[in-house]
């Protein structure tokens, strides 16, 4: 970085602005429409059965939680890693990260059937459930994340931003752990029982993260019509492209391991072969969308050179995210549980054995999408009253080695 940049807060007057806050806002307000509906008839309401006790908004849910947690990236690189480069979105990774969480977080305790039960939940703790690790986890996600971003914007605190980066990269990665130990610890279904889970979920938020991160800077400074360089828009999708890499070699790993392993041989041909629509999700969904076409467009100069492109990209790769979590999350409900591995038992009548249906129904949808509006209108609304944003991120500010022409 050549210079300090300063930082600006969107004026927030025009009419796309507005616009925008009431799409968002109406997402919202059909979400809480669609949480009453649950709430007052029951889940059975819902596609969620007794197999099937997860449902979409646990798909949008798990999703937003892992994505808060690698939007914080940014900002751990420009700390922890000491890469000005970055520093200008250390401010935006920071807040976009907490909004990401609290969307997420919305969804599963509006999904609770019991919302006034989250008292309960945050008073009590079984420490041997690492459901009761992960309460602890979010809540410190958001205190430590908060005295981060405080360290960045008040004067004379910059001397310890370093030190509260360090504690909230840290504090990311073990949420981040303990929410792919939820799966990776429930050793009754065969498709989660893998400790490979909690490292694939952390490059997973990388992924997704960046990916959310990369489409909201480009609408950002679009929108507001603020300069954004080739040097930092480069780093980024060159980045992104890493994780998205990686999140296919750790996919890769899972699914060999799990071949070599006679007692998961079922549930990989129900995946990979002959799970119908889990199956489709998996090749066409998470493979093609969200791993092959982005690389494609990331690392062929031609196209890579296309920013419509590259936000396109970013797109399926959270269009690619949202199908691998259906199928880890859904799929691995919908396949039947061996409960006596290696035994042979006597199977009735009532679902034994047989793969479990689920439809998720428009109000599961509508409680998912309403947590990914809160998530946006929280960005919205607080780069509009606090300064998280740099008055510009042009290549003569942010490129150390930029000459001009």
């Amino acid at each position: 970085m050549k210079k300090n940049i300063p930082f600006l807060a969107v004026e927030g007057r025009s009419s796309g602005y507005y616009t925008l806050l009431a799409i968002l806002g109406a997402f919202i307000l059909a979400s809480l429409g669609a949480f009453y509906f649950m709430e007052h008839n029951g889940h059975y309401v819902t596609g969620m059965s007794n197999e099937v006790v997860w449902g979409m908004p646990h798909v949008f849910a798990v999703f937003l939680i892992v994505a808060a947690s690698g939007a914080l990236n940014v900002a751990s690189i420009s700390s922890v890693f000491n890469k000005k480069a970055y520093k200008p979105l250390a401010r935006l990774s920071g807040l976009l990260s907490l909004a990401l969480l609290a969307g997420g977080l919305m969804i599963l305790v509006l999904d609770l059937g019991r919302p006034e039960r989250l008292v309960i939940a945050m008073t009590y703790y079984n420490l041997k459930s690492i459901f009761a690790w992960n309460m602890l986890l979010y809540n410190g996600f958001f205190a430590i994340v908060i005295v981060y971003l405080w360290t960045m914007m008040q004067r004379g605190m910059g001397d310890y931003t370093r030190i509260a980066g360090t504690a909230a990269f840290i504090w990311r990665l073990a949420l981040t752990t303990g929410t792919g130990s939820i799966f990776g610890f429930l050793v009754a279904r065969q498709g989660y029982d893998a400790a490979i889970m909690a490292p694939m979920f952390i490059i997973m938020s990388f992924s997704f993260g960046l990916a959310i991160f990369l489409l909201v800077l480009m609408a950002s400074y679009n929108w507001t019509e603020r300069p954004l360089g080739d040097a930092i828009f480069n780093r980024l999708k060159n980045l992104l492209g890493v994780f998205v890499a990686a999140v296919m070699y750790f996919v890769l790993a899972y699914h060999l391991t799990n071949l070599y392993e006679a007692q998961h041989h079922g549930f990989e041909a129900f995946i990979l072969r002959d799970g119908g629509i889990y199956t489709q999700l998996f090749w066409i969904g998470q493979v093609i969308i969200g791993g092959v076409i982005p690389l494609i467009i990331f690392y062929t100069p031609s196209l890579a050179k296309n920013r419509n492109l590259v936000g396109f990209g970013a797109l399926l790769v959270i269009i690619g995210g949202l199908a691998q979590m259906y199928g880890i999350i859904i799929g691995g409900q919908a396949y039947p549980m061996d409960i006596f591995p290696g035994k042979e038992v006597i199977e009735t009548t009532f679902a034994d054995g047989s793969i479990a249906s689920y439809s998720p129904t428009l109000a599961e949808t509508l409680l998912g999408l309403g947590g990914v509006a809160v998530a946006l209108f929280l960005v919205a609304f607080c780069v509009k009253i606090m300064q998280f944003l740099p008055a510009s991120l042009a290549d003569k500010d942010v490129d150390a080695h930029h000459k001009a022409s």
